[in-house]
C-alpha cells in the first residue's frame, strides 16, 4: 500500500464505489486533523466523513459539571480541572453561575491543569487544603490517573470522576437504531492504551469495515483507503494503520493499573442518556479519595432531568453523527467559540469548535457541501 498522502488520495479516487459511503471517525483529534488538512474537500464527493463521539468535554454530564461548580463555590477547596472544562456551561438561569470559569471569577479557587501530575503537585504543595481533581476524559486520561493512584496520593487529594470508555458508545450507536455510518475509523490514542483488538467487535458483531488510524494525513488516508476497499470487496477485517504505537493488546501495564484502581459502571453521557458499563469510578478501596462521597449534598438527582444540552443546542445529535455541526440550529449564531452555548463549541476536540476553526460558516456552505 502506498504511504504518501498524494498517492493514497489517487488510489482512493480510482476506487469504484457503488454508492455513497459514510465513514465515522470516533476521535476528536482525528476530526481536527481531517478538518485542518482539508481532507473532506480532497476526497471524492461520495465519501462522507462523519465526526463521532470522541470529545470527552462534549459528553461530560451536566450534573457532574454542576456538582463541581457547587463544591468549588460552597466548600473550602482547591478545585482542579482540565482547561476546556472551565468554559462548559450548565443549564441554570443567566444570572446564575454557569461555568467553572465564572465560579473562579466569583472567588472560588479553581485552577486549570494539563495533566494528573499537576494535581498531585498542587495537593502536596497545599497539605492543609482539600484539593478536588475533576477528572473528565477517556481511557487515555484515565490511564495516567490510575498510575497516579497506584503510586499513592496524599489524603487531601479527592477525585470527582467523570471518565468514560469509548467503545460502549460506539456499540450503542450500532445497536440502538439504524447506524449512521458504513465504516469506522477507530481512535488511535485509545487503541494505544486498550489495544486495537478492542474494536474487533465492530467487524465481528456488526460486519462493518474498521481501521485504527493515527493523526497524520497519511495514516488517516490509509485507514480510509482500507475501509473503502473492505466495503467494496465485502471482506471485513480490523486493520491497524497506526502500527508505530498501536498493537493488538495495547499497553498491558496501563490496563492493569486501570483495572486495579477504577471500576467500570453505568454512566450518563450528556444529551444521550445512560450508557451501560461506559464510565470509570474509583474502586471501594479508594473511597477516601472519592469526592462524591465527601460532598454528597451536591449530587442533585434533579440535575439528571435538567442536565441535557442547552435549549436550541443540537450537540448531542452532532456527537452521535446524526447531523453535521453546520446543521445545528445555533451554530455560529449565537453559538461561537467566544460565546459557547453548547459543549461541542468549547473543546478543541469538539466538532463544532473544529469546524469553526477550519473556517466553515453556514452562509458559505450549500446543502450539497454537507454530504
Amino acid at each position: 500500500m502506498p504511504t504518501d498522502a498524494k498517492q493514497l488520495l489517487e488510489k482512493i479516487r480510482t476506487l469504484a464505489l457503488p454508492q455513497n459511503v459514510r465513514i465515522m471517525n470516533v476521535c476528536g483529534g482525528h476530526e481536527r486533523s481531517i478538518a485542518m488538512a482539508g481532507l473532506r474537500t480532497a476526497l471524492p464527493k461520495n465519501i462522507e466523513l462523519i465526526p463521532g463521539p470522541g470529545c470527552p468535554v462534549c459528553v461530560c454530564p451536566e450534573e457532574d459539571i454542576y456538582q463541581a461548580i457547587q463544591i468549588a463555590m460552597n466548600e473550602q477547596v482547591i478545585l482542579l480541572a482540565f482547561g476546556d472544562m472551565l468554559r462548559v456551561p450548565v443549564n441554570v438561569p443567566k444570572a446564575a453561575i454557569r461555568t467553572l470559569e465564572q465560579a473562579k471569577a466569583a472567588g472560588a479557587d479553581i485552577r486549570p491543569i494539563a495533566s494528573p501530575s499537576e494535581a498531585l503537585t498542587i495537593a502536596k504543595a497545599h497539605p492543609a487544603s482539600t484539593v478536588v481533581f475533576f477528572v473528565a476524559g477517556f481511557e487515555t486520561t484515565c490511564a495516567p490517573v490510575a498510575a497516579m493512584l497506584t503510586e499513592g496520593i496524599p489524603k487531601n487529594l479527592l477525585l470527582l470522576m467523570s471518565g468514560r470508555l469509548t467503545w460502549p458508545i460506539v456499540d450503542r450507536l450500532l445497536t440502538s437504531d439504524t447506524p449512521a455510518f458504513d465504516a469506522l475509523i477507530a481512535p488511535g490514542h485509545v487503541a494505544t492504551i486498550m489495544g486495537a483488538d478492542e474494536w474487533r467487535f465492530v467487524v465481528e458483531q456488526h460486519h462493518l469495515p474498521t481501521a485504527v488510524a493515527g493523526f497524520t494525513s497519511e495514516s488517516l488516508l490509509a485507514a480510509i483507503y482500507s475501509v473503502l476497499r473492505q466495503f467494496i470487496e465485502q471482506k471485513m477485517f480490523l486493520d491497524n494503520c497506526y502500527t508505530q504505537v498501536v498493537n493488538a493488546e495495547g499497553n498491558r501495564l496501563a490496563k492493569q493499573l486501570i483495572n486495579t484502581t477504577l471500576d467500570i459502571v453505568d454512566a450518563p453521557w450528556r444529551g444521550i442518556g445512560v450508557v451501560p458499563q461506559s464510565g470509570y469510578e474509583l474502586t471501594s478501596t479508594l473511597a477516601e479519595h472519592n469526592a462524591r462521597l465527601h460532598f454528597p449534598a451536591y449530587a442533585d438527582a434533579a440535575r439528571q432531568r435538567a442536565g441535557l444540552m442547552p435549549p436550541g443546542c443540537d450537540c448531542a445529535k452532532v456527537v452521535l453523527g446524526k447531523i453535521k455541526p453546520l446543521e445545528c440550529r445555533i451554530y455560529g449564531e449565537p453559538c461561537t467559540p467566544r460565546n459557547p452555548i453548547g459543549p461541542c463549541m468549547v473543546s478543541d476536540e469538539g466538532a463544532c469548535r473544529i469546524w469553526w476553526a477550519a473556517g466553515l460558516r453556514k452562509e458559505q456552505v450549500t446543502q450539497a457541501d454537507l454530504v
